[in-house]
Parts: C-alpha cells; structure tokens; sequence
C-alpha cells in the first residue's frame, strides 16, 4: 500500500503563490505518471497538471504558464508551484500516482481571496 501524503496548501491573496508538495511512502523512480488533480466545490475532479516518467508534462489550459509539476526522486516527492493564482483556482487539490494502480493522497486546501 502506498501513501502519499500532500501539504502546502492555505489561504493566499489573488496573485500570490503557494507551492504544493506530496510526499510519497515508496521510491517514485520507476512510476509511471503523477499529477496534480483539484475539485472546488459543486464540481467535478479535473486534471490540473502532470508528468510522466519520460518528465513529459501537461497542463490545464486554464494553469498553463502559471504552474509548474516537478519531482524529486531522491525525495520521493512531487511538487506543484503555483503562481499568479486567482479565486477560481480554489479547490481540494490532491496528488495522484500510478504504478499500474493509481494511488491518491488524502488533499489539500487552497483558497485563494479577492
């Protein structure tokens, strides 16, 4: 059973940033995708962004040039920095990992303020 545990959220002004982080119970050298999913309320679960492990990347059209996905694999943790944020990107956001099985953390809250 893996565990990923997910911190840095809180509460920010408009146009602030926040970096998030995840932090994985086994080594992250041989997943096969990560990424950063969020939910705000009354909404479905969306992708925000993610990585393979070809360090290939994606993200929401609605993040792009404002948020970064990156890893540290000798940390066993996945980071989100997220730049320029506005209202509409308050949510859960929660970490996800896929060895053949996806694996998620348990979420974090970001709200960010007019």
């Amino acid at each position: 059973q893996v565990q990923l545990v997910e911190s840095g959220g809180g509460l920010v002004q408009a146009g602030g940033s926040l970096r998030l982080s995840c932090a994985a119970s086994r080594s992250i050298f041989n997943f096969n995708r990560m990424g950063w999913y969020r939910q705000a309320p009354g909404k479905q679960r969306e992708l925000v962004a993610a990585i393979t492990s070809g360090s290939r990347t994606n993200y929401a059209d609605s993040v792009k040039g404002r948020f970064t996905i990156f890893r540290d694999g000798a940390k066993n943790m996945l980071y989100l920095q997220m730049n320029s944020l506005k209202p509409e990107d308050t949510a859960i956001y929660y970490c996800n990992m896929n060895w053949g099985t996806d694996y998620w953390g348990q979420g974090t809250q970001v709200t960010v303020s007019s």
